[in-house]
């Protein structure tokens, strides 16, 4: 999954500096494409695959909590 996301900024940068450097490009042409190929998309497309460890978390974090209340309920009723 890094990997891809590694290549993919490494693409765009590359991009980014083309544009900066061309005799026609600017330095706020680099900026955008690199933010609006680069950055923005990358991170959505992170955030959706992170999505199922996320829910593991979650899960794993109630799971602890319910056994640390049964725990605790149970050492009150003796």
């Amino acid at each position: 999954m890094y990997l891809i996301a590694i290549a993919w900024i490494y693409v765009v940068l590359l991009m980014s500096i083309a544009e900066a450097t061309n005799t026609t490009g600017t330095l706020l042409g680099a900026l955008i494409t690199f933010l609006l190929y680069g950055l923005l998309p990358l991170s959505v497309v992170l955030y959706i695959m992170r999505t199922p460890a996320r829910k593991r978390a979650i899960k794993a974090r109630e799971k602890v909590e319910a056994e640390e209340s049964q725990k605790t309920n149970h050492d009150e009723k003796k």
